[in-house]
């Protein structure tokens, strides 16, 4: 497949960019950036859930090249670890980084530079991870970076827990969606990520998600350009409750989604503390998943 340049080139040069900026900033003054919807003002120094202030924090950026394969290819993802989340679960693997907030804050030109470096290195794709509550700030960094010659897709890895209002002002800015889809059963999420219209809230965002990018493109090396990659990670005792979120990925966006059913699963943060997620998942329970995404007619991506 002929790989297309960035969208957000052409929005850039429309001037359409420093709109959807302006539109982006203004949710600061009255937060809405996700669905917990705190409505503090964060150019005033007040923090919500996720307690990211007005600044962007950084943890790391460097080339990744455990991201899945079509990302990663021969060179690696650029990947901008940002401080802090905005579900916070109690499985977290990043507690540090997404619990605590680990990490240092930096300017709209030191973001620029950061992903100037990482195109520099002959990285693929610049990977935003847990990007949904600096949303704002990163865009303001785009258009400096662009005129520093950014030319990779942008990846947008987060929680799938996002608002819809603001996914729709990234259309023809993100090339790639890397959302997770982590639960179907609002007690689940409730329990585990205290987001109990989590399935709700991320069906229409994955939605709205292939709607603006289809399904993961590859180009003749291999190398994704544009599209969705959905990510699943299969729990203990089907906490995640990953037959109904692969039926509706099936049914509902396409069979040719490209999904990453993940088995790493492991214990962290908080999870030790409770039975049904103490313990690593068993290689049946992750078969099981497996098959039954095959039973449906996926076939992409695991």
């Amino acid at each position: 497949m002929v790989r297309q340049k960035p969208s957000y080139l052409k929005t850039y040069q429309s001037g359409e960019l420093q709109n959807k900026i302006k539109k982006l900033s203004q949710i600061l003054n009255h937060c809405s950036l996700c669905p917990r919807s705190c409505g503090v003002n964060r150019l005033r120094g007040e923090v919500g859930y996720c307690k990211a202030g007005a600044e962007l924090k950084v943890a790391s950026a460097f080339p990744h090249f455990g991201e899945e394969h079509p990302l990663v290819a021969k060179r690696g993802s650029g990947t901008i670890f940002l401080s802090h989340c905005n579900l916070l679960c109690m499985f977290c693997q990043n507690y540090e980084i997404s619990h605590l907030g680990e990490g240092k804050t930096v300017t709209s030109g030191d973001f620029a530079r950061i992903m100037i470096y990482l195109q520099s290195q002959g990285c693929h794709n610049i990977n935003f991870v847990t990007p949904t509550h600096y949303v704002p700030q990163i865009m303001a960094a785009l258009p400096a970076a662009i005129e520093m010659g950014l030319n990779i897709p942008i990846v947008y890895n987060c929680g799938g827990y996002e608002s819809i209002e603001v996914i729709k002002l990234l259309e023809g800015i993100v090339d790639i969606y890397m959302p997770d889809i982590k639960f179907s059963d609002s007690k689940k999420a409730r329990k585990y990520a205290n987001a109990p219209n989590y399935f709700r809230v991320t069906k229409l965002v994955l939605k709205e998600m292939h709607r603006q990018v289809g399904v993961l493109k590859i180009d003749e090396k291999g190398i994704a350009f544009r599209g969705l990659l959905i990510r699943h990670l299969v729990m203990p005792d089907d906490v995640a409750g990953s037959e109904k979120i692969l039926t509706f990925i099936a049914k509902e966006l396409s069979t040719e989604s490209y999904v990453n059913i993940m088995a790493q699963y492991r214990p962290c943060y908080n999870a030790l503390y409770d039975a049904n997620i103490s313990r690593p998942i068993t290689e049946n329970e992750y078969h099981k998943v497996i098959h039954f995404a095959r039973e449906i007619g996926l076939k992409r991506g695991f």
